[in-house]
């Protein structure tokens, strides 16, 4: 090989080398924000989760039990003893796989919220934790209409929601829900995981008619969407908290099942 061919090979090495750094680097893409959760304003607490003694959020969703889809409609309660969180302002939830409650049933919630701030806890209301289908909302609204004619008057009603409600729900069925709970706090996880094209729903959230939280999962990649944080409508965010091994005021708490 001559002198000049063994140049001219060099030089194009050396510029195929400089065009796959390039590359590389136009490909790589920064790491999303992610969730923390020590400067949360509001926290979901599942039985198994011990929040480190860092996270101070003055409003926290805690889980009493399920309705679940087997065997009747009661509350099967998950929690061991009643939680003592005096400065916080503490929600009732219960995680629902069926929407047939009895009377037993209401009785059984009613009655662990009055043990609640019996024991000198702030407790807001209920939440509901029920994945209601976008198609079905007309018949949540009008379960939730019933359950709320049911609530003392200083128990409010929260809901957790999906984000497809915001892009396709029935504007008649949303209008509902909005005369009869105080808030929804709408998902933005599946499982450990922010599900992906979240900002894609936000768009379609100007005409939201309901007090709403934004729940995210801790750790999870996340951006605010333009206009999210400066919609009338919009409260805040709420963390839910993944497992630790740490104790947390004078709550214990057993094992955890993701929603969404």
């Amino acid at each position: 090989m001559g002198q000049n061919a063994a140049l001219l090979l060099v030089n194009w090495r050396a510029i195929a080398f400089a065009a796959a750094l390039l590359l590389a680097g136009c490909e790589r893409q920064p790491d999303a924000p992610r969730v923390r959760a020590e400067t949360a304003e509001a926290v979901f607490v599942w039985p198994g989760v011990h929040p480190a003694p860092e996270i101070k959020a003055r409003t926290v969703y805690l889980l009493d039990g399920e309705v679940r889809r087997d065997g009747a409609a009661r509350l099967h309660r998950l929690r061991m003893g009643i939680p003592r969180l005096p400065g916080r302002t503490l929600w009732l939830v219960v995680r629902a796989e069926r929407l047939d409650w009895t009377d037993a049933t209401r009785a059984a919630i009613l009655a662990d919220l009055a043990q609640w701030r019996a024991a000198g806890n702030e407790v807001a209301g209920l939440q509901v934790d029920f994945d209601a289908a976008t198609k079905g909302l007309s018949g949540y609204a009008a379960f939730l209409k019933d359950l709320h004619a049911r609530l003392p008057r200083d128990v409010r009603l929260s809901i957790t929601g999906l984000m497809d409600w915001s892009a396709n729900g029935d504007p008649r069925a949303l209008a509902q829900l909005a005369g009869t709970v105080d808030e929804v706090v709408i998902q933005t996880y599946q499982a450990r995981s922010t599900i992906p094209g979240y900002e894609a729903y936000f768009a379609k959230l100007a005409n939201f008619p309901i007090p709403f939280r934004v729940a995210l999962v801790e750790g999870g990649e996340w951006q605010a969407p333009p206009g999210l944080e400066t919609h009338p409508m919009f409260r805040g965010y709420a963390v839910f908290l993944l497992g630790r091994e740490r104790r947390w005021g004078e709550v214990r708490f057993r094992t955890r099942r993701s929603s969404g």
